[in-house]
């Protein structure tokens, strides 16, 4: 209790600075600049205080192993670039699998094994100012650091983003979580340091005084107060579930009646949420902006959307770094984004998932700037994409991002039976094969494995709002869709003798950020 009076005290100190000073345009393009034409020597500051000189660290304990002294380091960075110097090492043994990472199963190399605690990747570069827990797209989400000094950073990258799609002039609102999830009051915080608040923040939990969320009741009702001090208020935070989106799109139709088309910032299928229930309610809510992320774009998706004569984008993220890719105005790929390698570097590795075989390039992430909430050096994540440089002219290019990300997935893989199917076999299932048979959208299906008495199950959920479906047809759908994929004749017979598939009716499964992934892993036993 003490630990966290201080963190309050001096989040509650630090949150006065935060908001007395707003952030000027030309002030958010020199601190990017100035980022990236230091970003070396950042790099080389992160591996000298924050992995040579903490023993504890777990990669000073990798990089010993590989008998990779800090001078040699520093040599190799002048010599090969970041990205070089990091292949390099990559291959000599320095690298985290993401279960390493997130602790899950023991550092292990020929003549080396450890232990690691998600605790030892946290930044020491950081002042603690509060913990609050990640969206938990893959698990029940991680507590994190958030510290005022990125947001103000981060704050700069949104500028740069509203400027360079003409967004400065809209009026702002979001979808997103109420704390302990950050995403919601990250972004709330950003927009009120750029001196533009969020006129509505709409979430799907609701804003309670109950005992188990008390400090998080009481950090957001006192940020909310702070900012009102200073003259860029934050909007308390209203409950709208996701079974009522059409409040959302209430509220977009309404800006866009007043000629002022809204930037909503919320996830994709949330925004999908919002296009469905305005078509049915009748709502125009052209114009309106959707800065989406968290999940991907997919043609699908992205076709609902626009259909309302919306537009939308996205950005990348990851929690343990915060935003890594701002959406390209000039994109030749659906959810293509600039990489901020003012804050991370990446490398790709061929990487073999999925019973079939399938190689993918995987992303492998290391940290270069000292506001990350983690410290990251050759971690893999389980995101793979197309990484390309290239000039595209937009302004976000322009002022020095010329690395693309694009077609960016997860190769997280559905396991039951013996048999393996990746995400993305599943996504065109669940988005385009099942809507397109039985009706409804890409966000009312969705595969849901679970255990049940000790033995596997896959579950098809379809929401209540497709209407009656026969379940022996959608079942009939969802195996031949899978066949033509490599081995997935043999795999969907093994799924068929062991009935391991059925059909649940409800609405899919969300995450504790409210994003509905096309994949949800749970263990229930009944």
């Amino acid at each position: 209790m003490l630990e966290e009076l201080k963190i309050f005290s001096r989040y509650a100190w630090g949150l006065n600075d935060f908001f007395r000073h707003t952030l000027p345009p030309e002030v958010c393009r020199n601190m990017i600049t100035s980022q990236l034409q230091n970003r070396e020597k950042s790099f080389l500051r992160i591996l000298k205080l924050g992995i040579y000189d903490n023993p504890r660290s777990p990669y000073f304990k990798l990089l010993r192993h590989a008998g990779i002294e800090y001078g040699d380091f520093v040599k190799l960075v002048e010599s090969e670039g970041i990205e070089g110097s990091l292949s390099k090492i990559y291959d000599s043994g320095v690298y985290l699998t993401l279960n390493e990472f997130k602790g899950r199963q023991p550092v292990r190399r020929p003549g080396l094994e450890f232990p690691t605690l998600p605790h030892d990747f946290d930044n020491p570069f950081l002042v603690k100012f509060y913990e609050a827990r990640s969206g938990g797209s893959r698990s029940r989400g991680n507590r994190i650091i958030i510290d005022l000094d990125l947001l103000t950073h981060e704050a700069a990258y949104f500028h740069l983003f509203l400027e360079t799609f003409g967004l400065t002039a809209n009026p702002r609102g979001a979808w997103r979580e109420i704390p302990p999830v950050a995403v919601g009051m990250k972004l709330a915080l950003r927009y009120s340091k750029l001196g533009s608040p969020l006129e509505r923040w709409f979430s799907p939990t609701a804003l309670s005084l109950n005992l188990k969320n008390l400090k998080f009741y009481i950090f957001t009702r006192y940020s909310i107060l702070a900012s009102r001090m200073f003259a860029n208020p934050m909007p308390v935070p209203e409950h709208v579930p996701l079974n009522e989106a059409h409040k959302v799109a209430a509220w977009l139709e309404t800006k866009r009646r007043q000629g002022r088309p809204a930037v909503l910032d919320t996830n994709v299928s949330a925004a999908v949420r919002v296009c469905l229930a305005a078509r049915e309610k009748g709502f125009d809510i052209s114009g309106t902006f959707f800065p989406g992320g968290g999940e991907p774009l997919t043609p699908a998706k992205a076709k609902i959307i626009r259909e309302t004569g919306s537009r939308v984008h996205c950005h990348y993220s990851m929690t343990e770094l915060g935003t890594m890719g701002l959406a390209c105005a000039n994109p030749i790929h659906l959810d293509e984004v600039h990489l901020l390698t003012d804050k991370i570097a990446v490398i790709q590795r061929t990487k073999e998932v999925g019973t079939g075989g399938g190689k993918v390039g995987a992303l492998i992430y290391t940290s270069v700037l000292p506001l990350c909430p983690k410290l990251m050096l050759n971690v893999e994540s389980d995101d793979y994409g197309n990484l390309e440089s290239r000039e595209c002219g937009c302004r976000i290019g322009e002022l020095g991002y010329g690395t693309h990300l694009s077609n960016i997935r997860s190769y997280e893989k559905l396991t039951s039976e013996g048999v393996t199917f990746l995400g993305t076999e599943l996504l065109r299932v669940i988005e385009e094969v099942l809507p397109g048979r039985f009706g409804g959208g890409p966000t009312d299906y969705q595969f849901a494995e679970e255990e049940v008495d000790g033995l596997p199950k896959v579950n098809i959920v379809v929401s209540p709002r497709v209407g009656e479906v026969d379940d022996k047809a959608v079942i009939d759908t969802v195996v031949n869709a899978l066949i033509p994929y490599p081995g997935g004749e043999v795999m969907v017979r093994q799924w068929c003798q062991g009935n391991t598939l059925r059909v649940i009716r409800r609405e899919p499964y969300t995450t504790s950020s409210a994003k509905i992934l096309p994949l949800h892993i749970t263990k229930l036993s009944k």
